[in-house]
């Protein structure tokens, strides 16, 4: 830009002065540079004043100081703007950098293996910039048994953020400790209602806030799966090619409006056998809609997905959800697939 005006200033009539746009190369380099080679174009700038107005025949006129002094002003202020704006920049890297492992933390990955069960999760936050929100889901594996957990506060933001890491943390704590569902549910219960009461205090909409979830257990030895729901989506069964709604028809209310006894949580058992998958997941998938405002239509869509492996399925329902709804989702969608290994055929004894 300093060459490109100093030329054309050489070719212009003496009556036409250039100098002056020579501000433009300090303050467009402040937006990008450092500070260093912003100086440094700030004073190749002002000599290439000095050289254009010596060819206009301005070296003893006023105008020369005039010039120079008006570029050094509006470059300090471009310099210290653009000093500040990155110091901004690198604060806003490193508390993004903090938050993404604090969100790692939170949400931690489910293990790919499971005793007999494959397994694959995928979590989207609505919130641009951000891993997590109001969607959650863990996994535990306690006494030959795998236990799952998925749900959905009602709310976004950090208040949600702070309902699903009480739920995480209560799940973690107490799937180790009951033998049954639903003592783990009610136990749950019990722990998000403290931690409710805790945030009525200080938010006046805390009594309204509130988690649907769905609990799943899964012995290794048993051909069926058992499920505690309150008031969560219905999972996806894959069964023998036939896809369909899960029959959760006695669901309890969500936590934080439930009972605080086991009785209050009705446990259903399904079979679900070797090569059987099932999908769970939150309400950001069925509610996803395009720009018409037609929501996904899982059920006509779920027989074309790819149900050999849960990883595949996973990845296909995102590509398909994507371009159904374009790449942004209105609310976070946290998915989960399980699928039970196929049982290997037993070897035929040799001959003698």
């Amino acid at each position: 830009m300093i060459t490109a005006i100093t030329l054309g200033a050489s070719a212009a009539p003496l009556a036409v002065h250039l100098s002056p746009l020579l501000v433009a190369a300090p303050t467009s380099t402040a937006a990008f540079a450092r500070t260093r080679f912003t100086v440094f174009v700030t004073l190749a700038a002002s000599a290439a004043v000095v050289v254009v107005d010596w060819h206009d025949g301005l070296l003893s006129s006023p105008l020369l100081p005039i010039h120079v002094g008006s570029l050094l002003a509006v470059s300090g202020f471009a310099v210290v703007a653009g000093s500040l704006h990155h110091r901004a920049l690198r604060e806003l890297t490193q508390v993004r950098a903090v938050s993404e492992a604090a969100q790692r933390v939170l949400l931690r990955p489910l293990p790919r293996q499971s005793g007999p069960l494959r397994i694959a999760s995928m979590y989207q936050a609505a919130t641009a910039h951000a891993q997590v929100g109001g969607d959650l889901y863990a996994s535990a594996r306690t006494d030959r048994t795998t236990r799952i957990l998925i749900g959905d506060v009602r709310g976004k933001g950090l208040p949600a953020i702070e309902d699903a890491s009480a739920v995480l943390s209560a799940f973690r704590e107490a799937a180790p400790q009951h033998r049954t569902l639903p003592a783990l549910a009610a136990s749950l219960e019990r722990s998000v209602r403290r931690h409710l009461a805790d945030m009525t205090d200080g938010d006046p909409e805390g009594a309204e806030r509130f988690v649907t979830a769905l609990l799943v257990e899964l012995p290794d030895g048993q051909d069926d799966v058992k499920i505690v729901s309150c008031g969560h989506p219905p999972p996806l069964l894959q069964q023998r090619g036939r896809v369909g709604v899960l029959g959760v028809n006695r669901p309890a209310p969500p936590l934080g409006l439930a009972g605080s006894t086991a009785k209050a949580f009705p446990l259903q058992t399904f079979a679900f056998l070797p090569g059987d998958t099932l999908l769970l997941y939150t309400d950001g998938l069925i509610e996803a809609r395009d720009a018409t405002g037609t929501f996904f239509p899982v059920l006509d869509r779920a027989p074309a997905w790819a149900w050999g492996s849960p990883h595949s399925l996973i990845q296909h329902i995102r590509r398909d959800l994507d371009v159904h709804a374009g790449r942004h989702l209105d609310d976070d969608l946290a998915m989960v697939a399980v699928q039970r290994a196929a049982r290997s055929p037993l070897a035929l004894p040799s001959a003698p």
